[in-house]
C-alpha cells in the first residue's frame, strides 16, 4: 500500500476542523506547480506550463483524528508576477522554498525569496526549503550539504523531492502540515486554558482557520530540522 493510501481523506460532508493556507515560491521552472499537483491529485505533467499569476488546490486529510484541509497556493516565480503574487502571502501558515538541485542559480535566489517571504508574511510561519528535481542526481549543482547549512542558518526544514517519481512530495507536505498542526492545537490548549480560568468559557470548537500571529515556531517533535533523500 503505498504512502498515499495511508494518508486518511475526510469526506465530503465532513467537518473540518482546521484550514491551513500553505504557500509553494521560489523561481519559475523549479517544478512548484508539479509538486502541487503530485500531492493534492497525484498526477505529474511532462508539458506543464508556467504558472500565471496565483493558483491554488486543496487536499483533505487527517491529523491526529482532525480533519485538516490544506490548502496549497501555487505562486508565479516570474519577475512580472511578484508585486500580484506578494498579496497572496497574507494569511499563510506555512510556505515550501522550492529550488532545483539542477540550477544553481534558482538556489542562489533562495535568500531573496526568504527575504520577501518574511517581509509579506507572519514572522511566525513554518517554512520548509525543498530542493527539488532530486532524480536528476547525475546534474546536480546544488549540493545537499549547501542546502542543510542554508536551512540551519536560517530555521528551516530541508528535505529534497522528486515530483516525477513522487519521491519524498507526500513526506514533505505532511511534515509542515503536522508542525503547523501541532503548533496549533498546543497554541490552542493554552488560549482555551487561560480562557477558562478567567471565564469558565471552552473557545475549542471554534478554532476552524489558522490567522498568522497566532502561532510560535517550535519544531514538531518528530521532525528535525533537516532531511535528505
Amino acid at each position: 500500500m503505498s504512502n498515499r493510501n495511508l494518508n486518511l481523506y475526510g469526506g465530503l460532508n465532513q467537518k473540518i476542523d482546521y484550514v491551513f493556507k500553505v504557500v509553494l515560491i521560489g523561481d519559475s521552472a523549479v517544478g512548484k506547480s508539479q509538486l502541487l499537483a503530485r500531492f493534492a491529485r497525484n498526477e505529474f505533467s511532462i508539458d506543464s506550463k508556467a504558472t500565471i499569476g496565483v493558483e491554488f488546490q486543496t487536499r483533505t486529510l487527517i491529523i491526529d483524528t482532525k480533519t485538516v484541509k490544506a490548502q496549497i497556493w501555487d505562486t508565479a516565480g516570474q519577475e512580472r508576477y511578484r508585486a500580484v503574487t506578494s498579496a497572496y502571502y497574507r494569511g499563510a501558515v506555512g510556505a515550501m522554498l522550492v529550488y532545483d538541485i539542477t540550477k544553481r542559480q534558482t538556489f542562489d535566489h533562495v535568500s531573496r525569496w526568504l527575504e520577501e517571504l518574511r517581509s509579506h508574511a507572519d514572522n511566525n510561519m513554518i517554512i520548509m526549503l525543498i530542493g527539488n528535481k532530486s532524480d536528476l542526481g547525475s546534474l546536480r549543482a546544488v549540493s545537499i550539504e549547501d542546502a542543510k547549512e542554508f536551512a540551519e542558518r536560517e530555521g528551516l526544514f530541508f528535505l529534497e523531492t522528486s515530483a516525477l517519481e513522487a519521491l519524498n512530495v507526500e513526506i514533505a507536505f505532511l511534515t509542515i502540515l503536522t508542525d503547523i498542526y501541532r503548533v496549533v492545537t498546543k497554541k490552542t490548549l493554552v488560549a482555551n486554558d487561560e480562557a477558562d480560568a478567567a471565564t469558565g468559557s471552552n473557545l475549542l470548537n471554534a478554532k476552524q482557520i489558522l490567522l498568522p500571529g497566532q502561532t510560535q515556531t517550535t519544531a514538531g517533535p518528530n521532525f528535525g530540522c533537516c532531511m535528505s533523500s
